[in-house]
Parts: C-alpha cells; structure tokens; sequence
C-alpha cells in the first residue's frame, strides 16, 4: 500500500510483496526487507540498450519484505497514480517508486529527445496497481479532451495517461513570446483524451530557453 507522510514522504507497507524504486531514494524502513539492484532500470535487455545510448541513468532497485519502507528525493514533491491496466509515461528523472507487478520499459519518443537533456526515451509503466511520480514542486493534473488540445513546455512536462497523441513543434517557445527567449525551442502538443502531469519548476534544457 503506498501512502504519503506529508507531500514529500512516501510511504510503503509490505506484506510480502516488492516494489520497485528509484536506487538511492530510500530513507528509512522498519521490519525485514530484502534489496536487489535491477540492472537497466528492470527492463531486460531492451531497456540497457536504449539508456546506455541516450546515457541516461536510471538505476532500479526491488525491495521485498514485510514492514513499511520510506522513500524521498531532493525533497520532490511525489504524486500517487493509480493505473487501472493503463499506461502511464513519465520522465525518468520523475519516476520514485512502483509495485513490482507494474511492467516497466521504455518507449521512443523521437524529436523530443532534442530539447531535453533526458534522451529519446520515456520511461513507461503499466498494469494495474500504483506508481509515485515526483514533481519540482506541486504537480498539476490538466485534463485533455478532444475538443481541447494541450500545449506544454517540455521544461515542465512530468508524466501523462490515456489515449493521447503526442507531436513536437518546434521555433516558437513560451518565453519567446514574450522576448526572452534564445535558441531553437519546444513545445510538445496533446491531442486525445487524458491527463497531463506537469511541475510549476523547469527542468534544464539543452536546445535553447524551452
């Protein structure tokens, strides 16, 4: 069961079962754990090769046991979501924590990659049960309906879920409309029906102010 001790605390009770969690973001635990580091972020083969030529460093570890485990990091905020045989895409620097059945992988997201210093890869979860995703501040949850497109600076985006297109476009930023901006630029564009995650706080970027 995963519940939060204020915002920036989650908690785990285990009962025998596993989760998986960022490497490093543990911080406390009580009762008998068991830790193993899931090479490749735990997804096999596929998931080593792709980060290792993004280089991108996201090491998973699984946690076994029976007592409560307490995860953080640098004081993010963290987000529960609750996936009901969905599929959740999240920024590899957002994800915190994931039961152990949820299936974990990484999905090509093209363009992207270009504007951002997390690679070409997004990483996915899926199945049912619960995830934590941490935000740079608190995350705001934006609805996306056909009738209503969304545009997000890459900057802020943390996660989304649901039957959404996803396109890049690029030239015109938000800060180049108002005259701050410098560089080639980003925006990423939802079209479909979910929800969007993202953080009041920018994320370093490399082409440009994005």
């Amino acid at each position: 069961m995963f519940r939060l001790q204020g915002s920036k605390v989650l908690a785990v009770d285990m009962t025998g079962d596993a989760v998986k969690a960022k490497n490093g973001s543990m911080v406390a635990y009580d009762g008998e754990m068991a830790f193993k580091k899931l090479t490749g972020g735990g997804e096999g083969l596929r998931g080593m090769v792709t980060r290792r030529i993004t280089g991108e460093q996201m090491t998973v570890m699984e946690v076994k046991g029976r007592g409560t485990c307490w995860f953080a990091d640098r004081a993010s905020e963290i987000n529960l979501v609750a996936l009901q045989g969905d599929r959740l895409y999240v920024e590899s620097s957002n994800f915190l924590a994931a039961d152990a059945g949820l299936r974990t992988g990484t999905r090509f997201t093209g363009t992207r990659g270009a504007s951002q210093g997390n690679g070409l890869f997004t990483t996915t979860i899926e199945g049912h049960g619960q995830a934590a995703i941490m935000s740079d501040g608190p995350a705001v949850v934006l609805r996306v309906s056909p009738q209503y497109p969304l545009t997000v600076d890459p900057g802020a985006y943390v996660a989304h879920q649901g039957d959404l297109r996803q396109s890049f476009q690029s030239g015109v930023s938000f800060r180049t409309l108002l005259g701050e901006g410098g560089g080639e630029a980003f925006q990423i564009r939802f079209e479909g029906d979910g929800l969007v995650y993202v953080q009041p706080s920018e994320r370093n970027t490399i082409a440009g102010d994005v």
